[in-house]
Formats: structure tokens, sequence, C-alpha cells
């Protein structure tokens, strides 16, 4: 064990050990150890969640009351729902976050290194504290991951208090790892890298972070008032002192509808990076990109209502989120007319990261359509709190978002091990993923359409043979993650030495920097004289 002492400029002595084993990554402020963390930690959380999901699909592969008690049932859909979100996919996001930005702008690290570290730390405890739940005498919380009042005031089963202590911790780890990109990208980026030449990677990252500093506290306000209803006598959502449940709806919404396109514009930034790269062209209409993904941000914010539009809204408030909620559209086609333009005449390559991001734009088109249909109000008054509801935002999480992940995660692998993956495993992984997401989730929308309610244990007769077949879905898609389990760990112990440039690409790698490299390693911190 070597240690180095820096003096910094107060003359003060500084002793950097190297540290090994558990403490390296109990203490670490480095960036890609960090991206590392938060990888492994949110496909744990997947694994977690993933298993409460085949569960829940388990009670529904035939109608009647089996294997779960309907309270339970209610806990299974609520944390399910609470840890996708807050578990696997924004974690996952962050993970490449960390060990991409950096790189990217020509940073040596986070701008907020020990802060990085308490980001991740707190996680692991907020998740222990909700999971947990599920072995107490009052179960786990049963009012659905949006957690509506009075659902979760008046009539809830007690776990509400540690439901909400956890939300407020996975909150307080989303601000800070969002304040720590926006500083890092602001005032990190190597010479002569202007936020016009950064790439579309960072760019989606930087917009997402500042959507997540603006709805988190939103989220802490709601859950707070959700506490003192409970425990303390206030009234917020309670009608008889006062107060207004729809409320709830509003407060909640305004923050759950940005919090949507925080998890799915890093998709588009991930997705952004690899078809040019596999195109082996330049990505069609950067500047448009750009302004479509602010865009798309800045529309988030006045849309939220279009989740209530049967709580008896004003005729006026209805065509005004029912159109403001269709020019969401526009962007979004935007993207996938440029991802389109980009592979148009390229010389392509169907490597797995492709395979991903192709699955991803089709796939995605799919839930954002569904989600076209679903902001037409008087339509919406038969979809609502139906399956169809269900088949289109797992379309655009699951088929967007999480293939987007598998994409980055592939395509940086080789990058983050120094070894390629075994290629055989992970086509099978592409493979059994997509037949068996499609499988699982398109016949929820003829379910939806038949009109079969969700998060409810059991259904009538007529709706059995679509619940068989997407539960036998759910089930081969749960299995089809391992196989991803397998290929990392294969690609990390070992396997083909990943060249410079794994994957033959015209266009510059996006883990260079057009710009000057700055003028120390990425492996080591400067030191201070």
């Amino acid at each position: 064990m070597t240690t180095d002492t820096i003096h910094d400029s107060h003359g003060h002595d500084h002793h950097d050990h190297k540290m090994t084993g558990i403490k390296r990554w109990l203490y670490t402020t480095n960036h890609k150890d960090i991206g590392t963390l938060y990888l492994w930690f949110s496909f744990i959380m997947l694994l977690v969640g993933g298993a409460l999901a085949m569960l829940i699909r388990l009670e529904l592969f035939q109608p009647g009351l089996q294997f779960v008690e309907p309270d339970f049932f209610n806990q299974l859909t609520t944390v399910h729902g609470l840890i996708m979100v807050f578990g696997a996919i924004m974690p996952a996001f962050t993970g490449f976050a960390n060990w991409m930005i950096p790189m990217m702008v020509g940073a040596p690290d986070m701008a907020l290194p020990r802060m990085n570290n308490w980001s991740f730390w707190i996680l692991p405890f907020a998740f222990a504290i909700l999971l947990s739940s599920f072995f107490m005498e009052s179960g786990a919380p049963n009012f659905g991951w949006t957690f509506y009042a009075p659902l979760s005031t008046t009539f809830s089963n007690g776990s509400t208090a540690f439901f909400v202590f956890a939300v407020h911790i996975m909150g307080v780890s989303s601000i800070m790892g969002a304040i720590n990109v926006i500083v890092t990208i602001m005032n990190m980026r190597a010479p002569g890298m202007t936020y016009m030449k950064m790439p579309l990677f960072v760019w989606t990252f930087f917009i997402t972070a500042y959507l997540l500093i603006a709805v988190m506290p939103v989220l802490a306000g709601v859950v707070t008032m959700v506490l003192t209803d409970t425990y303390f006598g206030t009234s917020f959502f309670d009608a008889a002192g006062g107060g207004d449940p729809v409320m709830f709806q509003h407060i909640f919404w305004f923050f759950g509808h940005p919090e949507v396109y925080i998890m799915i514009l890093p998709a588009f930034g991930i997705v952004s990076t690899i078809i040019p790269t596999f195109a082996r062209k330049k990505l069609f209409g950067y500047s448009s990109m750009v302004y479509a993904t602010a865009s798309i941000a800045f529309l988030s914010f006045i849309v939220w209502a279009h989740h209530m539009f049967t709580t008896g809204m004003p005729l006026f408030g209805e065509l005004f989120f029912m159109y403001c909620t269709m020019l969401i559209a526009v962007p979004t086609g935007v993207k996938v007319f440029n991802w389109v333009a980009t592979m148009w005449r390229g010389a392509m390559t169907f490597e797995i990261p492709m395979l991903f991001s192709l699955a991803f734009v089709i796939l995605f088109t799919i839930g954002g359509f569904s989600g076209l249909m679903l902001a037409l109000t008087p339509v919406d008054f038969q979809y609502h709190d139906t399956y169809f509801v269900v088949a289109h935002f797992h379309y655009v999480l699951v088929t967007g978002s999480l293939f987007s992940i598998y994409a980055g995660a592939y395509y940086w692998l080789p990058k983050w091990t120094g070894h390629m993956y075994n290629d055989r495993w992970s086509k099978a992984h592409f493979w059994c993923s997509l037949i068996s997401v499609n499988i699982l989730f398109f016949p929820m929308h003829f379910l939806g359409l038949a009109g079969m309610p969700r998060r409810i244990p059991d259904y009538a007769l007529q709706f059995a043979d679509f619940n068989k077949w997407v539960s036998i879905g759910g089930f081969a898609f749960g299995l089809s993650q391992l196989i991803f389990l397998v290929v990392v760990i294969k690609c990390i112990r070992g396997g083909k030495k990943a060249e410079a440039n794994p994957w033959e690409a015209t266009e510059g790698l996006e883990w260079t920097v057009a710009s000057p490299a700055p003028y120390h390693t990425f492996e080591t911190p400067p030191k201070i004289d």
C-alpha cells in the first residue's frame, strides 16, 4: 500500500491511501467506480422489481384468486412500480452519466466527488426501508406507486411513514446527482467544447438534471403532506377538514409527468450516440435534436392533468391539456425522424447495441402512438385505468428506457471492462427479450380496449386467454434478464480483448472529445503543489 502526501494550497497534508477491497467501494470518489455501483445497484433492483412483477403475473395467469391475497396483490403492484422507477431506471441512467459525462466533456472527474459518493450510498438504505415493510405487521404500502389520497392517508395500512421516508431519501439522492451533473457540464468542459459541440448524450443528461431539480422538491412536498395528513391531523387532502383529494393528484402529477420524461430523455441520448456509430455517419440534425429535447422538457411541465381527465375538470382545462399533450408528439416525432434519417443510406451493421437501439426506435414509437391516443380527452374516458394504460407506459419504459439501458451497456461494456462480451449469449438475450416483451405487453392493449381494469387481482372469464399469454410473456421476459447477468459476468472475468475502436466506427466514438485533451490523465487526481 503506497501513501502519497499531497500538500494543498493551505499547506495541509492529505494522505492519499490506495483503498482496497470493500473500502474502495465504500469511500470511492472516482466517477467510474460510482457509475459502476449505480449500474450494479440498478440491475439488482431490476431483478427484485421483476420478481414482484412475476408474482403479479402468477396471480393473473388465470381468473380467480389463487396465490396471493388481494391486499398483498396491491402491495406488489405498489412496490413493483416504485422499485422500477426509482430503483432500476433512474439509477441506471445516473450510472451512465457518472461513467461517461466526465470523459465526454474532457473532465478529470465529476465536479463534486464526495457528494457523488453520498448520493449513491444513501440509495440502498432507501430501498432497504421500502422492502423491509413487506416483513412488518402492517405490510408494504398498498396504495399504488402514485399513492393517491385518501388511499395513502385515511385508508393506508400503517406503512405510510416508511414509504415517505424512503421516497425522501431517493429524492435527496436524485437532487444531489442532478446538481453534480449540471456543475460538471457547466464548469468542467475541456477548452473549445462549446455547448453546441457537446455529444447529444451529455445534452440529454444536462436537460434531465434540470428537470430533476425542478420536480423532486414537489414530490418531497406532496409526500410530506401525505405524512402529516396520516399522522399529524392535517387535512390537505381530507374534504372533511376543508382539504381536497383532487389537489393531491395535481401536485403529484406536476412531479409525475416531468418524471416520466426524466426516465426517457437519457434514453434518447444513448440511442443518439449508438445509431450514428453503427450507421457510420453523423447524427442527422444535431441542433434540432438539442432543441427537441429542450422543448419536450418544457412541455412536460404543462401537461400534467392529462392523467386526470376523469376527475371532472372544466371543459377548457380538458382542451388545454389535450392540445398541450398532443404537442409533445411534435418534438418526439422530430427525434424519431432524425434517427431514421441517420440510418438512411448509412453503412449499417447490426451489433447488439444497434439491435437494441432499433428495437427501441420501433417499440418506443408504438408506445408514443398509444400515448397520443390517451391524450384525446373523450377517448381517454374509455381507456382510463384499464390495461391499455399499462400497455402504453410499459412500451415507453420497458422497450423504451430499459432497452436503451441495455443498448448503452452493450455499447460501453468493452470500454468499461476492456473485454468484448460473448456474442452468442448477448444475441440470445436480445432475441429472448424482444419476443417475450411483446408477448407480455402487446395483448394488454386488447385487454384494455375490452375494458379490463388495472390493479385488480381478479378478472372476468372473457379476459382469461389474453392474460394467460401475457403471463407467459412475463415469465419469459423476467428469466431472459438472467442471460444478461451471465453476459456481464463473463465479460468482466475475461474474453476477447477490446480494441480502442471496438465497433470500427468512422464517426468518432463519443467517449473521446473533439477538443484538446485535459492536462492530466483520467486515472489519478492531479497533485496540488
